[in-house]
């Protein structure tokens, strides 16, 4: 067991995972604290030295994800005992590569991870699509947090936010600062919580939303009419009762989800027939 994080934990952290390592017990607590109650599995992303990951087995069984194999052989010591009675799993390599067989964990389960910066977003919204995910609980710097987390008329509202709260409820549980982690990250990160109601997965709904949030200080309308016939995205927006003027963090996540299917064309909740298919319709 590594014990003198301050030394140990500054030599063995590497720029190139992104590597920040949680020594603050006050945190770790309270991440313990703020899991669901139930006893579903956990699946644990970025373990780094183990610290959180003893706490989660306590509680859970626990399948940790590394991608640093250095580390992994530092697990596997560490934690020799959990390993050998089924409470702990470790699965080193690259996480992404283990979701592309679909779901992360062939049974429901809690994500909790204290991710790097630079893949963080790319993870919550891998979990946002996977069945099996049933929660997030991870670590991300406080912006991320924030765009995951806001409300419509906030800021910091964007299509991050609209995904989020299309598949459950996002929160900014609370901020971590940087003397809590060895070596200490040059920004405030924040522990956000994402209890999901479902999955969603539609990558042209994503395309709609990198589109209406493409320039967020311009109208919505002026943003969608780069992709869609400007009277017809005049028309949607008026029919959600929408000014001509509003902006895209000023709209509720259920109206981009009607501004879409009018859209593409569900104008009525069918999909728009084609001329041939209008005319075999009316005989």
């Amino acid at each position: 067991m590594i014990n003198d994080h301050s030394s140990k934990a500054a030599q063995i952290a590497k720029k190139k995972f992104g590597q920040n390592f949680l020594k603050d017990e006050g945190i770790k607590r309270k991440i313990i604290e703020s899991m669901p109650d139930d006893n579903l599995p956990i699946a644990e992303i970025g373990p780094g030295l183990g610290d959180l990951t003893e706490k989660l087995v306590e509680k859970r069984d626990v399948t940790a994800f590394e991608v640093d194999r250095d580390l992994c052989e530092h697990l596997r010591r560490r934690f020799e005992a959990p390993i050998r009675h089924g409470r702990l799993e470790l699965r080193c390599g690259d996480v992404l590569s283990h979701w592309e067989t679909g779901s992360l964990l062939k049974r429901p389960y809690h994500l909790v991870a204290n991710l790097p910066y630079y893949i963080a977003t790319h993870i919550v919204l891998r979990a946002l699509k996977d069945p099996m995910c049933q929660s997030l609980l991870v670590m991300v710097q406080k912006e991320v947090a924030e765009k995951f987390s806001a409300q419509p008329g906030e800021k910091a509202f964007s299509s991050l936010a609209v995904l989020a709260q299309s598949g459950g409820e996002a929160r900014r549980l609370f901020d971590v600062p940087p003397h809590s982690f060895v070596p200490a990250p040059k920004v405030m990160s924040s522990i956000l919580r994402i209890v999901k109601h479902c999955s969603l997965d539609d990558p042209a709904f994503e395309d709609f939303l990198k589109t209406a949030f493409a320039q967020p200080r311009k109208t919505l309308a002026k943003n969608l009419s780069k992709k869609y016939p400007k009277e017809d995205v005049v028309e949607a927006i008026a029919s959600q009762a929408l000014s001509p003027s509003v902006r895209p963090h000023e709209v509720a996540t259920s109206c981009y989800h009607h501004l879409y299917k009018i859209l593409k064309g569900d104008k009525d909740g069918r999909e728009k027939e084609s001329p041939k298919q209008s005319e075999s319709t009316k005989r």
